[in-house]
């Protein structure tokens, strides 16, 4: 019968990364958070980690069994901590994986709102433009836009689709002209994520629902939304750019409207997290609070939201 003590550790080296920091938490020394993996291992007759002097890996067998058993390991953690003290309230901490610029437009004042309502909460967030791993980077959420690859994971659609529209500052377009036609984009110059070639393609649908393409350049590129909104401002060249997030300078006359008739259709944002039957009631309240707070954003007018949240679909 396998030893649920090893199965334990086995999550929390998992969990930490390193038998040293798996051992600091469950006051063990590494060696014998080492024996104990050793020990699963012979039971189940399978190598659950590669190691290396630099890090520890999760095998295709040891990725499954932690799939697995984490969640009940989970379970009795929390059962454990409840008759500590008395409840059934969330605890631990929860692990969020978002883009770069998240904080841009996810207000702050929502995470202080969460741990206030929840003191034995701890947030831990992991910024880049980077697709996170869930499972090896001890992922417990994360934020994605775009189209979701079937990765095993479980996800829940927070914000439906978007338009974005095509912008500059009024300085630039009186030195260069205001583009008539979709066509004459070629010839100007455009704020775009980087792209090798230095070229990119931009399919936008026009009048009567047609979608057309043209591929643009330019001279500056950044791989943020909030970067390409500066660059525009600043004359930089035509951006195209959720609606959110140019509504403000649009108003303010920072930025003008180019081919308003043309628009591009990105994706919803999405929360993304293993799959589990059942989440850590931390994971939970987070997610809940977020899809509240995202609802509450949508139902005011847009003048308040103007700058919030949208942008963060990528």
């Amino acid at each position: 019968m396998l030893d649920l003590n090893d199965i334990a550790v086995f999550v929390q080296v998992v969990r930490h990364g390193s038998f040293a920091e798996a051992g600091r938490r469950l006051g063990l020394p590494p060696n014998t958070v080492s024996r104990r993996i050793q020990q699963l291992e012979a039971q189940l007759g399978t190598r659950l980690l590669q190691r290396s002097t630099r890090k520890l890996t999760l095998t295709g067998a040891g990725q499954a069994f932690h799939e697995q058993c984490a969640e009940a390991v989970d379970g009795l953690v929390e059962a454990g901590q409840a008759l500590i003290t008395g409840s059934q309230e969330p605890s631990g901490r929860v692990r969020v994986a978002a883009t770069a610029d998240f904080f841009d437009f996810f207000p702050m004042a929502w995470v202080a709102d969460f741990l206030a309502a929840y003191p034995l909460v701890r947030v831990e967030f992991v910024l880049s433009d980077a697709k996170a791993d869930l499972i090896a980077e001890q992922i417990d959420i994360a934020f994605r836009g775009g189209a979701l690859a079937d990765s095993g994971y479980v996800a829940r659609q927070l914000l439906g689709p978007r338009t974005d529209g095509l912008v500059a500052s009024p300085a630039y377009l009186a030195a260069r002209g205001t583009p008539a036609t979709l066509s004459e984009l070629a010839d100007h110059d455009c704020v775009t994520p980087a792209h090798p070639s230095g070229r990119t393609t931009w399919r936008l649908t026009g009048p009567g629902g047609k979608e057309e393409e043209v591929q643009v350049g330019g001279r500056f590129s950044g791989n943020t939304a909030q970067a390409l909104r500066k660059a525009a401002i600043a004359g930089l060249g035509i951006a195209l750019l959720p609606p959110a997030m140019g509504r403000l300078d649009v108003e303010a006359g920072r930025l003008v409207p180019v081919l308003p008739q043309y628009q591009r259709t990105g994706h919803g944002l999405s929360v993304v997290y293993p799959s589990r039957k059942h989440l850590p009631r931390a994971v939970s309240a987070f997610i809940g609070m977020v899809t509240q707070k995202l609802r509450e954003e949508e139902a005011l007018p847009d003048v308040w939201r103007a700058t919030r949240v949208r942008p963060l679909i990528s």
